[in-house]
């Protein structure tokens, strides 16, 4: 722990007012292997980003060679934890009182930099030139405001899903986060610091600055200051939210005794700001004055962007700057400007990490040799801060830590990330099925879920190095940072963008890889793969003894039997734990009967009746029983009626979902065993590809480009989702454009009695695009 003490500076004015203790590795993480820095320095915050190389563990398998002779091992594959490197962005937001501190501590840790020179812009960046050469021996380079804003939010629009949302002040959800649409350009980008910015953003590289105010944020601080002798910023946001301006302003009804009918003007519009100050004779609250003014530059600044946007045929507006800042007083203002001189045909959109824009655009100018934007990048929920609630009354130690300092961390993806040729509509595509910040009773009960879940985890965790003694105290660590995180969602569900099944899932894994925990579950998998080979052979046999009709039921059952084999279900975690002979066959007796809980079997025979199709992509879940048992031979059957298949796996490990690498493995085995499989390799009718996805869930719009390319050279026709992370909590609703399938076993009590089922319902479902209907009806 290392203690932030107040600091006097002979170089600036501004000292610290308070002392806090704070454990700086956890804020500035990895400095020891930091290189090319920038600075964003505003009025009252610095945003500092660097780059970093991040040490971490991997779990790879790789095939034994079981044709020599001295081989003994049964297994089919071997398991090693390696280290591997990565690259990480790191972007921490703390108040200028600060920054001499945090620049001599960034100076004693920082190692390996090779860069002499920080990328520097906003205001203050020619202020505190001075200090912070002088404190890191670095050459500061100044960056164009506006240019690095622009650059910042390009790239949190494209890297960030969930980053802009619409404010919906007295609503259950009040930050309702927009799904990013794949082309984000154009957009209007509406910056409010002291005065107003107002930026056509066309493409990458192309803006330019259409409008703007000098009444902006800066004139609600000065004007605020001498109307209340409130000196603070956002001491005068707190006197705002508590005042009421019908007090100051003069309204239409105060003219007209009511509403101004003819011009559409109701009695309670704000007819003249502080109106009623002219008139009266009494004195004024500070908090009503505050309001007051907040509602009179908010809608001048509203107004102004509503008249740009509609000039320039616009419909994204998004709003930062410090006037913004993520408080809900101002965003609240904005947005009812914006729905009053719009009707509603214009959105108000903020971004959650608006205040980073500056930095991360000056970092994109000093890496544009290492080419940031050829990769897609994650953010990292370990090592980020969640969008802090300013409400006086919501978990105010949290809030009092998070005013001072806030991280942000983006992880390098190995590859680039893009969407799913085949879905119906990109832009309107939403991978999640139930939205958790909207659903009170689901947010609850998930919640509660996962903390149930975490002692299973963390026993998982340690049972998967049994070699390394530490891993019982790492193991506990990601314990209490997750359920920090579990904490933090109860009270702010909105603070890491949308909230689903699908969020609390990865955030768990980014958790489980910080403390180098990369695959849990790894020898679960290795045991259940091993055994479920042995009896491959036997499965296929049984399948070609019957009927076609049969053969095509006794494979539906066979997958979906295989799918109750999740080790990330509790209701079945707890009985794999209890009876190991658990086994294929009892899996299938635990089934739904016919009719199924979601039921469109019928329609799918019947299309089997028709021609094959010509190549199917199949999104495969679990290890074990799932693929081997269930998925394979169901895969075998498509091969022979003629249809090429992809199988797509993650990338990387999530509970017990088979990997691509083992996928590779296990293939290579089945394939010696059967010949339809070693046939249709050798062919290349049957391709193994990577997903890019390391979660239990599955998010179409962010695959690998790869696996997209594929899509298209193969012009898949059939799409195939198993598991109920993937076809149920994700994808549920998801429009193709060509026919799909999507095929689970409910493994949750609660979620089977929300879908109106049972514990083990089925839910296949079997859809047709609309086009495909039309153009069926139109053939003579």
């Amino acid at each position: 722990m290392a203690e932030f003490v107040r600091v006097d500076s002979s170089t600036s004015s501004h000292t610290m007012d308070k002392s806090i203790t704070l454990p700086p590795d956890e804020i500035f993480r990895n400095l020891e292997n930091a290189k090319r820095f920038a600075i964003d320095i505003g009025g009252s915050l610095t945003k500092l980003a660097y780059y970093s190389t991040v040490q971490h563990k991997v779990a790879k398998v790789r095939s034994f060679d079981h044709t020599s002779k001295e081989a003994t091992n049964d297994n089919l594959y071997e398991i090693s934890v390696q280290e591997e490197v990565t690259a990480r962005l790191h972007f921490i937001k703390f108040e200028n009182a600060y920054i001499e501190t945090c620049l001599d501590f960034i100076k004693d840790h920082l190692v390996n930099t090779d860069t002499k020179v920080i990328k520097a812009t906003g205001g203050g960046a020619h202020k505190f030139k001075e200090l912070i050469e002088r404190k890191l021996g670095l050459k500061v380079d100044k960056e164009d405001e506006m240019t690095c804003l622009i650059k910042g939010c390009n790239f949190v629009l494209r890297n960030i899903p969930h980053e802009a949302f619409v404010f919906a002040k007295h609503t259950e959800s009040e930050y309702r986060f927009q799904t990013t649409q794949p082309d984000i350009f154009p957009y209007l980008l509406v910056n409010i610091g002291s005065g107003v910015s107002i930026v056509k953003v066309e493409s990458e590289d192309k803006f330019e600055r259409i409008g703007g105010s000098s009444i902006g944020g800066g004139t609600f601080w000065g004007l605020g200051a001498l109307l209340t002798k409130t000196k603070r910023f956002d001491e005068l946001l707190q006197l705002a939210s508590k005042g009421q301006h019908t007090s100051v302003d003069m309204l239409v009804k105060d003219i007209y005794g009511g509403s101004y009918g003819s011009l559409g003007l109701t009695g309670d519009l704000i007819a003249s700001s502080f109106g009623k100050s002219a008139t009266a004779d009494k004195e004024f609250s500070k908090e009503d004055m505050a309001k007051s003014l907040l509602h009179m530059i908010s809608n001048d600044i509203g107004q102004l962007a509503c008249l740009y946007a509609k000039m320039h045929n616009l419909s994204r507006v998004y709003f930062g700057g410090f006037f913004i800042r993520g408080h809900p007083v101002t965003m609240h203002t904005i947005t009812y400007s914006i729905n009053f001189f719009t009707k509603g045909e214009v959105q108000a959109l903020f971004l959650r990490h608006e205040g980073y824009l500056g930095a991360i655009g000056a970092f994109l100018k000093g890496a544009e040799e290492d080419n940031p934007n050829q990769y897609s990048w994650g953010e990292n929920y370990a090592g980020s801060s969640g969008l802090m609630s300013v409400s006086p009354d919501m978990n105010p130690m949290q809030r009092a830590r998070s005013g001072t300092f806030d991280m942000l961390e983006m992880d390098r993806l190995e590859r680039k990330l893009v969407n799913l040729p085949l879905l119906q509509d990109a832009s309107s595509y939403i991978p999640d099925t139930v939205d958790l910040i909207e659903d009170a009773p689901a947010r609850e009960y998930w919640l509660f879920c996962f903390e149930e879940a975490l002692d299973g985890v963390v026993k998982r965790a340690v049972a998967s190095q049994p070699d390394m003694p530490e891993a019982a105290e790492r193991a506990e660590k990601f314990r209490q940072k997750y359920r920090h995180k579990l904490q933090t969602l109860r009270h702010q569900p909105f603070a890491y963008g949308s909230l689903t099944v699908r969020s609390l899932l990865d955030t768990r894994e980014h958790c489980l890889n910080e403390f180098n925990f990369p695959d849990p579950y790894c020898k679960i998998k290795q045991q259940e793969n091993d055994m479920a080979l042995k009896y491959y052979q036997k499965a296929v046999k049984a399948l070609d003894g019957l009927s076609w009709e049969q053969r095509q039921f006794a494979l539906v059952r066979g997958v979906l039997a295989g799918n109750v084999f999740d080790w990330g279900a509790k209701a079945v975690s707890d009985v794999l734990e209890s009876d190991p002979e658990f086994g294929f066959e009892q899996a299938k007796r635990q089934l739904e009967e016919r009719p199924w809980l979601v039921d469109s079997y019928d329609q799918w025979f019947e299309r089997l009746k028709g021609p094959p199709h010509k190549c199917a992509l199949f999104f495969v879940d679990n290890s074990g029983v799932d693929i081997i048992l269930g998925v394979m031979p169901f895969v075998r059957e498509l091969l022979s009626r003629g249809t090429e298949v992809v199988l797509a796996s993650n990338s990387s490990p999530a509970l017990n979902d088979v990997t691509n690498g083992e996928l590779q493995i296990l293939t290579e085995s089945i394939a010696a065993m059967d010949p339809v499989i070693q046939s249709s390799l050798e062919e290349d009718r049957l391709i193994l590809v990577q997903s890019g996805s390391s979660s239990p869930c599955l998010d179409l719009s962010r695959l690998d480009k790869v696996l997209a390319m594929v899509v298209r050279e193969r012009n898949i026709d059939l799409v195939i989702i198993e598991g109920m992370g993937r076809a149920i909590h994700t994808n549920y609703y998801a429009m193709l454009s060509c026919e799909s399938l999507k095929m689970a076993v409910i493994k949750n009590s609660w979620l089977a009695d929300r879908l109106g089922g049972k514990l083990f319902s089925v839910v296949f479902k079997y859809e047709v695009p609309i086009t495909d209907h039309l153009s069926a009806a139109l053939t003579p």
